[in-house]
């Protein structure tokens, strides 16, 4: 279940990701390519990122590819709530709110780990650290 500030906001988050969504073709070649094939299939993937659009797609791309994905931010100050809501919307477990304490930022941290994940994409190494 996701910890977020408020899923209401999902709306603008949501308009954010489709913008980055229609930039970013990389990303788009690479979810025609391997939707079908889903290669990501059983997979448990644990992200610590900027919550933000484009962390946001990419999340969304893994999930998109088979995995269940599980986000927290990497740093509490740019963690963008709109988009924290849009991703919990979308199936993604997200443990992200903005400026929270260190402790509560050390708890989102927790949280997501509990997933027990394959794979870690970790901008900073704090589920590493963990």
């Amino acid at each position: 279940m996701s910890i977020i500030k408020n899923i209401d906001l999902k709306h603008d988050g949501q308009r954010k990701i489709d913008w980055v969504r229609d930039s970013m073709g990389v990303l788009n070649e690479l979810e025609q390519a391997y939707k079908s094939v889903q290669p990501f299939k059983d997979k448990t993937i644990a992200m610590s990122i900027h919550m933000e659009a484009k962390t946001a797609r990419l999340a969304l791309l893994l999930k998109a590819l088979g995995a269940t994905v599980y986000a927290t931010g990497c740093n509490t100050l740019s963690t963008q709530d709109d988009v924290a809501a849009a991703m919990a919307d979308k199936g993604v477990d997200t443990y992200g709110v903005y400026g929270v304490t260190p402790q509560q930022y050390e708890d989102l941290l927790v949280e997501t780990l509990k997933c027990r994940p394959h794979l870690i994409v970790d901008d900073g190494g704090d589920l590493i650290s963990l």
